[in-house]
């Protein structure tokens, strides 16, 4: 049972909706997890002109940046659990047991989406962007997936929107993440016509969420931290990347001259011809065209025009 006993709210609480065998079911937190993607990923493609990003970049970049990210999640609770892990490494691949961090599953698909825009020409910071509203959208409604699992709660209080879950009162910490994520999206919504350059989105994302996070995880109870020694590792990484973000923002804004927001789609045009071409077979290597003009330009400067060599014959007519 869970409840809110300072305001008359009480739930019964059953994780699963349909049991196929003992350990197999759908959960309500797995059909949460899947409603937040899919509105994340509908709201990103509606909101991809904005950022002069085509819907089939957006969903090609959601191949891969989506399994990264839940690989991800997995190896950062496993590298800072690794001695329940030890003894059955077979058990890493249990993830319907639990055990994912989201800071995991952020570095993890942030890094596939770097990779995959970097290899199509295409912005990363305007990619990032975009994703950094999808992320929210997802964390808004995942949240609700711990409140129905009875998880991730904080330590005793009696505050009147104190939680009862486990015949303990405690903050409902999936609901201060929910709520702080969701004026984050609000304020990114604000700024996204506004924005002054790629990328600025995300790092005031990294700020906002990280600052919210550094907070929330001083009032977590101790078996949902995550702990490297005596220190809170989800607690540190959120302020240190709160921290960079600021810093990257402020010398962004103040000192960075930055070139004009679609600037980068010109490349990213020329690049998608080539491929296209390429896949044809009428295409020629960037390279050759590239050794072509400069053997042109090198004899044009010889006084030959067409570049080719002197060899004395014009003279001889």
């Amino acid at each position: 049972m869970i409840g809110f006993p300072g305001i008359g709210l009480e739930f019964q609480r059953n994780p699963a909706i349909i049991r196929f065998t003992d350990s197999f079911a759908l959960t309500w937190y797995g059909l949460i997890i899947a409603v937040g993607f899919l509105l994340a990923v509908m709201y990103c493609l509606r909101q991809s002109k904005h950022f002069g990003l085509k819907q089939d970049e957006v969903i090609d970049m959601l191949f891969f940046a989506t399994p990264a990210g839940i690989i991800g999640a997995r190896l950062y609770y496993v590298a800072f659990n690794w001695m329940e892990f030890r003894d059955e490494p077979l058990r890493i691949l249990y993830t319907w047991q639990g055990g994912m961090a989201i800071y995991g599953s952020i570095i993890g698909a942030v890094t596939a989406a770097v990779l995959f825009c970097w290899v199509r020409h295409i912005s990363i910071g305007a990619m990032l962007d975009l994703g950094a509203m999808g992320l929210l959208i997802g964390q808004v409604v995942g949240r609700w997936g711990n409140f129905v699992n009875g998880e991730v709660y904080g330590v005793p209080t009696e505050l009147p929107w104190r939680m009862r879950v486990y015949n303990q009162e405690v903050h409902p910490l999936f609901l201060y993440e929910s709520l702080w994520n969701l004026l984050g999206l609000a304020l990114l919504r604000l700024l996204m016509k506004k924005r002054k350059y790629n990328g600025q989105m995300f790092t005031l994302y990294v700020a906002w969420y990280g600052l919210g996070r550094a907070m929330m995880e001083g009032m977590r109870a101790a078996e949902f931290n995550l702990m490297l020694g005596s220190w809170m590792v989800s607690q540190a990484m959120a302020a240190a990347s709160c921290v960079l973000a600021l810093v990257l923002l402020f010398y962004m804004t103040l000192f960075r001259k930055n070139p004009p927001l679609l600037e980068w789609m010109a490349a990213r045009d020329e690049y998608e011809t080539y491929r296209k071409a390429r896949k044809s077979g009428a295409a020629e290597d960037p390279a050759d065209t590239d050794e072509t003009e400069l053997s042109e330009e090198e004899g044009e400067a010889d006084g030959d025009p067409d570049g080719r060599e002197d060899t004395g014959e014009g003279s001889q007519e």
